[in-house]
């Protein structure tokens, strides 16, 4: 596996409209995509600093990961996520070395990347994600 970058940090908000005001007056950055991505009961929307992204992240299923992380931590960082070369090999790596997956095979997220999830118990508390493309 080669890691190339953190391609994204995942953030948790309750209201996404108020949240891009937020990174846009506040902090100065531009939303440059929003997404639902209806598997996962999410809609994202997309900032970049840099080489890295902001994605925040607002359920659309109270029933869904992030409603339900929101429910029970609140709003917040939900996830980091980092850039490699093949997906399928960092989940199988990971496992190899005795991380529990999430996902034990790629499936897409949202912008058309390929995904896997690294389980936060073995992560040091964590929620790791793989990002690669096709």
């Amino acid at each position: 596996m080669s890691i190339s970058h953190i391609e994204h940090i995942g953030i948790a908000v309750e209201n996404l409209e108020e949240a891009i005001q937020y990174y846009e007056k506040v902090l100065g950055l531009s939303c440059y995509a929003i997404e639902e991505v209806a598997d996962q009961k999410v809609k994202t929307a997309f900032f970049k600093v840099g080489q890295t992204k902001i994605e925040l992240l607002e359920s659309t299923d109270p029933e869904g990961p992030i409603g339900k992380f929101i429910a029970k931590k609140g709003q917040g960082i939900h996830h980091l996520a980092f850039a490699v070369d093949n997906v399928a090999d960092a989940l199988a790596g990971a496992e190899q070395n005795g991380v529990v997956l999430i996902d034990k095979s790629p499936r897409k997220g949202a912008e058309g990347l390929n995904i896997g999830f690294l389980h936060p118990k073995s992560t040091f508390g964590v929620l790791t994600e793989f990002c690669g493309e096709k």
